[in-house]
């Protein structure tokens, strides 16, 4: 049976006690120590099944308490024993300290300064105020809905990223929601549909729907505008997502295998069990510029004017360029637009698409921010952020460069327990999050979990505000790039405004082109199609003024 090797501990405590025990009646009474140390064991291992507050413990019993043990002495032990995941960084320890001690209501501070070198090349900091402003309310919102949304939604700057039921376990889908809706903010289903698990806790939803139009597709794989209805009008759907690409493996498709499409996941996506399941690279209800926004239009009409979007990793910048373009041609927008950067994770990718595929997130942002406000229209359209964010100040560089709000997958991960064990593709997750294995799964307790999710949240807007307050403002919308410092050299210290310059409102409409990309990708780009319009060696040869980006 899968379980006997995570239980072996136990079981052979149980066998020991046994023996031990018949041996202490049959030749020395020495034996009976043995036999209690056996039968505290045993015991100690039903306590670990029975015990809600530790995943590892209830999915290795006995053996699991030395995770514990290690993690208990710290810092010497901790991070040479507890830590080392394979890409086991400052990052990846601190931040999943930091997130375990805000989802168990732990103190998150830390003695003798900061642990990063302050010299390094790539040190980022904010600029703080001598006149901080202390903020009473952390609770910061944003209204998504543009001028053709008859349901705008009150959303937290903080919400959880695209992940799927299929990739996350039915355990862990109920306690994100379950989190997200004690702390009144959104889950993003991830394309893989809306299952019951996403239904059950009532929490707000932000349904996904990538090229295999799960939940909304017909019996050849197409869209389908009545079952996309059904789903669309649900109360707890409040916002519609587009996905064109992530950021963990953009323009790449993938195929969940017939094995792994149980009945339950059948009945989220809409497809056969059994059978194998086959998301596409590219979408089949559209394949131009114009006809992804009148896709956007028809999705707000039949969802009877929830705010509908798109999600996109950037590549090449003509093709956004070419997106923008329809929006102007069409008077078509989106109600908001999230930008995934190349830094995005995923329970398995290619190693070339996790690591050199896709604009980082930096770059995305500022690229998409800025051409929205040279085209006059970044009023009209919010923008989501997504990529490696987990921290306080992870949020605030993003709004600096323009983002309205931010999505995390692998912060929440955490605070549901995610080890980063690195095994969310073999079925083998040893805390049940990453896992359709019903035996490994039982062991995230949902009742546990879901106020971790929340608490994470709630304290980490918490180290928002006090973040924001000490520049001096009292909203994450008023930070901008010159809020925002950053050693990029040795000597050399450089304000995010330098690095990535404003646009001036309009700008692009009077025809300036003021950076490269611009200089060189806006003349490629046409309404009708995604292909360039004309020939990139003459664009090339043009003459250019600006900066490199």
């Amino acid at each position: 049976m899968p379980f006997i090797g995570r239980y072996s501990a136990l079981y052979f405590a149980m066998a020991a006690s046994i023996v031990c025990l018949i041996l202490a009646l049959t030749t020395s009474a020495y034996w009976l120590l043995l036999t209690l140390l056996f039968l505290a064991l045993t015991a100690l291992g039903f306590y670990d099944l029975k015990q809600t507050k530790q995943a590892i413990r209830r999915n290795y019993p006995i053996i699991g308490n030395l995770r514990y043990l290690f993690e208990s002495i710290r810092p010497e032990l901790r991070q040479y024993f507890i830590e080392d995941d394979g890409q086991d960084t400052p990052f990846s320890r601190d931040t999943r300290t930091m997130v375990y001690q805000r989802a168990k209501q732990e103190l998150d501070k830390r003695a003798f300064g900061t642990h990063l070198d302050v010299y390094d090349d790539h040190y980022e900091w904010i600029n703080h105020s001598i006149t901080p402003q202390h903020l009473k309310d952390h609770n910061f919102r944003v209204s998504v809905g543009g001028p053709d949304c008859k349901q705008p939604v009150d959303l937290s700057v903080l919400n959880i990223s695209a992940m799927s039921f299929g990739a996350l376990s039915a355990n862990a889908i109920l306690a994100l929601n379950e989190g997200a809706k004690i702390g009144h903010f959104a889950h993003d289903t991830g394309e893989g549909g809306i299952s019951a698990y996403h239904l059950r806790p009532g929490g707000d939803l932000i349904w996904n729907i990538g090229s295999g139009y799960f939940g909304c597709r017909d019996d050849r794989g197409h869209f389908n505008d009545e079952a996309f209805t059904k789903n669309a009008t649900r109360p707890e759907v409040k916002m519609i997502e587009v996905k064109l690409s992530q950021g963990a493996k953009p323009g790449h498709g993938g195929i969940l295998p017939g094995g792994k499409v149980t009945p339950e996941i059948a009945a989220a996506r809409g497809v056969p069990v059994g059978k194998d399941c086959n998301s596409p690279s590219a979408h089949s209800a559209f394949d131009s510029p114009i006809g992804l926004l009148k896709f956007v239009e028809k999705l707000r009409n039949l969802s009877g004017g929830k705010p509908v979007g798109f999600k996109l990793c950037i590549g090449h910048p003509w093709e956004w360029f070419a997106i923008a373009k329809a929006m102007m041609e069409t008077g078509i927008k989106p109600d908001f637009i999230v930008v995934d950067g190349a830094e995005g994770g995923t329970g398995a990718a290619p190693v070339e698409f996790a690591d050199h595929v896709g604009t980082p997130l930096r770059e995305a942002l500022r690229l998409v921010h800025n051409t929205l406000v040279g085209l006059g229209i970044r009023d009209q359209i919010k923008i989501g952020a997504s990529g490696k964010i987990v921290s306080a100040f992870d949020m605030a560089r993003v709004f600096a460069l323009g983002a309205d709000w931010c999505n995390s997958a692998r912060a929440f991960m955490f605070a549901i327990g995610c080890i980063q064990a690195q095994q969310c593709h073999s079925g083998k997750c040893p805390t049940g999050v990453a896992t359709q294995d019903k035996g490994r799964q039982r062991a995230l307790v949902v009742n546990d979990k879901a106020p971790r999710v929340a608490n994470y949240h709630r304290n980490t807007l918490k180290s928002l505000a006090e973040l924001v307050g000490a520049a001096g403002i009292t909203h994450p919308n008023q930070l901008r790039t010159q809020h925002i410092a950053c050693r990029n050299a040795t000597n050399h210290v450089s304000l995010m405004s330098v690095l990535y310059p404003d646009f001036e409102d309009g700008e692009i409409l009077r025809g300036t082109l003021r950076t490269r990309v611009f200089q060189l990708g806006w003349p490629l780009a046409q309404a009708s199609s995604f292909a360039m319009a004309q020939d990139f060696k003459k664009v090339w040869d043009m003459p250019r003024e600006g900066a490199v980006l």
